[in-house]
């Protein structure tokens, strides 16, 4: 197919050395213990919980940086280190769904946390939602015409249609009569297979009118 800080916590010694001379740990009551132990108990937590914090922004910090690079030009480690600490392409993956299953949002994700050409960000909020629908009816032929028109897309700003005609896919609506005269045009396929799935999103089209 060809596509024409808080505050430092007080130690325990630190406490200690901070009572008066009539306020001596001998006399110090068993509350006043309790509560100079949960502080120091508190203050550990609150440690541990900002070193967490701090790891996982290092995570995003990485993982941000990794996904501003396609495909091609990321390292073995650096695609192992996305698929490791991704939660939610994690999540995704675990569904063990095929990519023909996954909702539109799954596969512009899946996409673009794995370095592939991102063919779903040309899509609309609209269109995302008509791919959805069709994934959700079963029709899996008419999702992949969608797709193919997100590929058309992913050229540019100008593409083939009818009987020599030009047209712009980036603002061309996903409509029936414009499949068949403008996006229809704009993929050769000797398998037959893109026209196909053509037919089968105009047919999808018709029988699911816009409102």
């Amino acid at each position: 197919m060809f596509v024409q800080s808080t505050s430092s916590p007080f130690s325990v010694a630190e406490i200690a050395r901070s009572l008066s001379p009539r306020q001596t740990p001998a006399a110090t009551s068993p509350a006043s213990i309790a509560d100079i132990t949960d502080t120091v108990r508190i203050s550990q937590a609150g440690r541990e919980a900002l070193a967490a914090s701090n790891g996982d922004k290092s995570v995003e910090a990485r993982l941000a940086a990794i996904k501003s690079k396609d495909g091609v030009n990321r390292t073995q480690e650096e695609q192992d280190y996305v698929r490791a600490n991704d939660k939610r392409l994690a999540e995704i993956t675990a569904q063990g769904n095929p990519p023909e299953k996954l909702t539109a949002d799954e596969l512009d994700y899946v996409q673009k946390a794995a370095g592939f050409v991102n063919t779903f960000a040309n899509l609309s909020p609209a269109e995302k939602a008509l791919y959805d629908k069709a994934v959700a009816s079963g029709n899996t032929a008419a999702a992949e015409g969608i797709n193919q028109i997100a590929l058309i897309r992913q050229g540019g700003n100008m593409a083939g249609g009818a009987n020599g005609t030009t047209y712009n896919p980036l603002t061309m609506e996903i409509t029936a009569a414009n499949i068949e005269k403008f996006f229809s045009h704009s993929i050769i396929d000797q398998t037959g297979q893109a026209q196909s799935r053509f037919q089968a999103l105009i047919q999808f089209l018709q029988d699911n009118p816009v409102a």
